[in-house]
């Protein structure tokens, strides 16, 4: 009997359901091209002429950032729902540049996996795809990557990449923040895509629950709680920029929550006491508190508890950036700059 012949696919890799992927989604991505993208999808790499970007600034700064969606994906296993955590994604990627003050340009995706899914590829760069248009940012390519082996059966991973650009003299620093000003706290709307495993912990390990467990405190269910989409900031920032509000510093709050990100832009001489009660708790997190009867210091520091975005203004700033953002956003003062350490205190 001839020896059976081994091929790529055999060993794990489908090349044609990564020729599949590509065609399902390159309308949603060439859907978001500015006119200086000059490549499309399936090209080497990606081609973006900067000629009439860098005609606006002074003195142009690239800013990148790299993220990823984390444990986050899980859910949208458990759920079968994978059209969300690309707008995660992308938005994750542009508040991480939005707090030097640059606007963003570009992103990359990478999607990796053990088995490619071509309607699963589709689904995840329609929410990426989402997010860029409505941000105004071009999808200019991406990577694929079907890894046996390497990644569990179902799972998958999604990280991105973002571009941006800054006149120098406008990067957002912090440098010059001071005793007595004052904490603008923007609101998220969930988790975003942080704490994923001490909620998976709670909510699966220890209450035994599941995606589709309806809680009355959530008012659904747990699945869909913890897939709401993680917001994006640019439209709120600039908004502010352009109506003259002088932010001193920005905050994304991200993984280790108030308690670790607010710090990250502070003068070495500078704290910060944040004023507890003083913006809306969300039932999402009550909720991980009370199940998981979680200490109020370890909840500051895994979650947003909340609170999206921080802004660091003077106290003359503040009837302008409420003027700014009250129509697109509640905007919350939640604290004030004091001297000390790099410290965070909740009074």
């Amino acid at each position: 009997m001839p020896e059976k012949k081994i091929d790529y696919k055999s060993a794990g890799v489908d090349i044609d359901a990564g020729n599949k992927a590509v065609e399902l989604i390159k309308d949603k991505v060439k859907n978001t091209h500015s006119k200086d993208v000059l490549t499309g999808i399936g090209s080497f790499g990606s081609l973006f002429s900067l000629k009439n970007i860098i005609s606006n600034y002074e003195d142009p700064v690239m800013v990148q950032s790299i993220d990823g969606v984390g444990t986050k994906t899980i859910i949208a296993r458990k759920m079968k729902k994978y059209n969300t955590i690309g707008i995660d994604l992308v938005s994750a990627c542009a508040n991480d540049i939005l707090v030097m003050g640059a606007r963003p340009l570009t992103f990359l995706d990478y999607i990796a996996n053990d088995k490619l899914n071509p309607e699963i590829v589709s689904e995840l760069v329609e929410g990426m795809a989402k997010a860029c248009k409505e941000t105004g940012v071009s999808l200019v390519g991406g990577e694929t990557a079907e890894m046996p082996d390497t990644y569990l059966p179902g799972e998958h991973d999604l990280v991105g990449i973002i571009t941006g650009v800054v006149d120098k003299s406008k990067i957002i620093t912090g440098a010059k923040i001071s005793e007595g000003d004052i904490l603008i706290g923007l609101p998220s709307n969930g988790l975003h895509t942080n704490g994923y495993s001490l909620a998976r912990k709670v909510f699966f390990d220890s209450k035994k629950y599941d995606v589709k467990t309806h809680l009355e405190t959530l008012g659904g269910t747990i699945g869909d709680a913890l897939l709401k989409p993680h917001l994006n900031y640019t439209n709120h920032v600039f908004k502010s920029l352009e109506m003259g509000v002088k932010i001193k510093g920005i905050a994304h709050i991200t993984g280790g929550g108030l308690t670790e990100n607010i710090p990250r832009i502070l003068p070495k001489d500078c704290a910060v006491n944040i004023n507890v009660g003083s913006w809306p708790i969300l039932p999402i997190f009550k909720t991980l508190k009370e199940l998981g009867n979680i200490d109020n210091e370890e909840m500051y520091r895994a979650f947003n508890m909340g609170i999206g975005m921080v802004f660091i203004v003077d106290q003359k700033s503040l009837d302008s950036i409420s003027k700014a953002l009250n129509t697109v956003t509640p905007v919350y003062e939640i604290g004030k700059v004091i001297k000390g350490n790099n410290i965070v205190t909740y009074i």
